[in-house]
């Protein structure tokens, strides 16, 4: 049974008449009649009463015609969800992210994403860096906004956002009246600092800065979450090296100071894996880059 043979039946049931129904089919009456009766040989009960004055559906014609169209129904709408699918319009997207990208880079580029494709199901996984690379390598998430550096060959990574660091000062401290704070300034403070596993470009070039300047940090306290570290200030602990975005986290106990002549940059990147062959990926991935290069 082929499925032209039940588009000819339905045609043949809506006309009860076959040489209207061959018009309809750009067909002529024999070749018609011919499938239909191929049909009903097949299904094993005849489909019309045939006279030479009518032609009449059989009460099993009636219940066949029905569930026909049904199946036909859904066989469309099956078509019609794949085609959406394969154009990214439909489907799922398993995304993950480090707490920082939470700020002011997911969400616009989320909410602008779902606007667009209403369609497509997101679903967020709050992540460390390693887990992210893990679940991206395994197929676990489709995409990760993470930090740099990602060194598996298996994934693709773009930068997507790249800002200047402040200091996060207590509000009571010496320094927090001044307009900017250079790094010779905190070398006897004690330091608040994101962890090398959260953040380990952040991390390894901070240290890195303060020792081009003749010291070491005094890190005393690190942390995996913007909101401790800025807790851990707040509390008067230390003083905080932090992504401009930080200033986000409004606290009437922090202030946040320009570091004066040295740029320490902080980057978010997006990774995801070569194989993977999501489509509604690809539009994510377009949306997100395009969004960034346009800010």
């Amino acid at each position: 049974m082929e499925l032209r043979h039940l588009q000819y039946f339905i045609t043949v049931a809506e006309e009860l008449h076959f040489g209207r129904a061959a018009v309809r089919l750009n067909m002529t009456q024999p070749p018609l009649s011919q499938q239909i009766k191929q049909l009903e040989e097949e299904l094993g009960f005849p489909l019309f009463h045939r006279s030479n004055r009518a032609v009449e559906l059989t009460t099993a014609g009636n219940v066949f015609l029905s569930q026909v169209r049904s199946v036909l129904n859904q066989l469309d709408r099956a078509i019609d969800h794949a085609r959406h699918t394969a154009r990214g319009e439909l489907g799922k997207i398993v995304i993950g992210f480090v707490g920082t990208a939470s700020y002011e880079i997911l969400p616009p580029a989320i909410s602008e994403f779902r606007s667009i494709y209403p369609s497509v199901e997101i679903e967020l996984r709050q992540l460390s860096k390693p887990d992210q690379v893990k679940a991206l390598v395994n197929g676990d998430i489709d995409i990760g906004f993470l930090h740099p550096p990602v060194e598996s060959k298996e994934l693709i990574s773009r930068s997507i956002k790249k800002s200047r660091c402040i200091f996060a000062v207590p509000k009571k401290h010496p320094l927090a009246d001044k307009p900017a704070i250079s790094i010779k300034d905190i070398k006897n403070e004690p330091i608040i600092s994101l962890s090398k596993e959260a953040w380990s470009t952040l991390y390894t070039n901070f240290i890195r800065l303060c020792e081009n300047h003749g010291f070491s940090p005094n890190i005393v306290q690190e942390s995996t979450e913007y909101q401790m570290v800025i807790g851990l200030v707040t509390a008067g602990i230390g003083i905080a090296v932090v992504p401009h975005s930080a200033k986000r986290l409004f606290n009437l106990d922090v202030v946040y100071k320009k570091i004066d002549q040295d740029d320490l940059m902080a980057e978010w990147i997006i990774s995801y894996k070569k194989e993977n062959q999501n489509p509604a990926l690809f539009h994510l991935v377009h949306h997100v880059l395009h969004r960034m290069a346009s800010n």
